[in-house]
C-alpha cells in the first residue's frame, strides 16, 4: 500500500489505532498538512486501506500496518516497517485504546483489566519506547513529538461505568509528564490530549453506541465533539507552532 511520489522528504507519522475516528481524521489532517502518514490498525484491513486510499488522494505516502500495540514483537515490528517502508519518523500518534461494557469495578474480571492496560498503557509505553529509539538525538534521531491520547474520564473517574478506563488514561496523563521532562533536551515534545464526549465508534465497542448523544445534554457546550475537532488538537500539538508545549495535557471536552 505504499505510494512513491515526489514528497519523499515530508516529516513521517505514524498513528497507532488510526484505521476509524480519532485515528483516521488526525490521519487525513496530517496528510493535509504534508505527513506522509504511517496508518496502523488491530483488526480491520478494509477500513484502513480506505485511511490508505484517502491519504494517497492528498498526494502524500501511506502504508497501513497490522500490529496488536499491547505485543512487543508486534511494535518491534510496525517501527521496522515504518522505518523500511516509509523513512525517519519524525511524529508518534499514540492514539490506539480500549474501552470495555460499563461495569461496577466489583464486576470486572481479571482478563478485562489484564486488556484494558494492556493496550492503553503498556502499548502506549512500548510505542513511545520506539519512538524516543528513533527521534532522541540521545540516540543521533533529529527529534520530534510524540501525542498520547488520554480521555476526559482520568479526571472524573466514570464511577458504574469505565474506572478501569479512566485508570489507565490517568496512567497516560503521569507517563506524559514524566516522559516529556525526560527527554526535552533531547529534541522530543511529548504532549497529551483528553478528549470528552467525542461522536466516534468507541461506543459501540463499549455496547452504547447512542452514549455520545445521550450524555450530549451533560457537556456544557450541549453537544458531543467530533473527531475532526480533536485532531485539530493533535496536530497542531504536532506542530512547529507548539514548539514550546512540552509536558502539556490539553482537555477537548465541550467544557466537561
Amino acid at each position: 500500500m505504499r505510494r512513491d511520489n515526489e514528497g519523499v522528504n515530508n516529516p513521517v507519522v505514524l498513528i497507532t489505532g488510526a484505521s476509524r475516528g480519532i485515528g483516521a481524521a488526525t490521519a487525513l489532517l496530517c496528510a493535509r498538512r504534508g505527513y506522509d502518514v504511517a496508518v496502523n490498525y488491530a483488526r480491520d484491513a478494509l477500513a484502513a486501506a480506505g485511511v490508505v486510499a484517502q491519504v494517497q488522494a492528498l498526494g502524500r505516502r501511506a502504508l497501513a500496518i497490522a500490529a496488536d500495540v499491547s505485543r512487543e514483537d508486534d511494535v518491534l515490528r510496525l517501527f521496522a516497517t515504518v522505518d523500511g517502508e516509509l523513512g525517519p519518523l519524525a511524529a508518534l500518534v499514540n492514539n490506539a485504546g480500549v474501552v470495555d461494557v460499563a461495569a461496577r469495578v466489583d464486576e470486572m474480571s481479571s482478563e478485562r483489566l489484564t486488556r484494558m492496560f494492556a493496550v492503553n498503557v503498556l502499548g502506549t509505553l512500548l510505542c513511545a519506547r520506539e519512538a524516543v529509539r528513533r527521534m532522541s538525538t540521545r540516540h543521533g534521531g533529529a527529534g520530534g513529538a510524540i501525542v498520547n491520547l488520554s480521555s476526559a474520564a482520568a479526571r472524573l473517574g466514570a464511577p458504574g461505568q469505565y474506572v478501569d478506563y479512566a485508570a489507565a488514561k490517568g496512567a497516560v496523563d503521569v507517563f506524559t509528564l514524566g516522559l516529556a521532562r525526560e527527554v526535552a533536551s533531547e529534541g522530543i515534545r511529548v504532549n497529551a490530549v483528553r478528549p470528552g464526549i467525542i461522536a466516534t465508534d468507541i461506543h459501540a465497542s463499549g455496547g452504547q453506541p447512542d452514549r455520545a448523544a445521550q450524555l450530549a445534554p451533560q457537556v456544557p457546550m450541549r453537544r458531543a465533539g467530533s473527531a475532526d475537532e480533536v485532531a485539530q488538537a493533535i496536530v497542531w500539538l504536532l506542530s512547529d507552532a507548539a514548539s514550546y508545549t512540552t509536558g502539556a495535557v490539553i482537555d477537548v471536552s465541550g467544557g466537561r
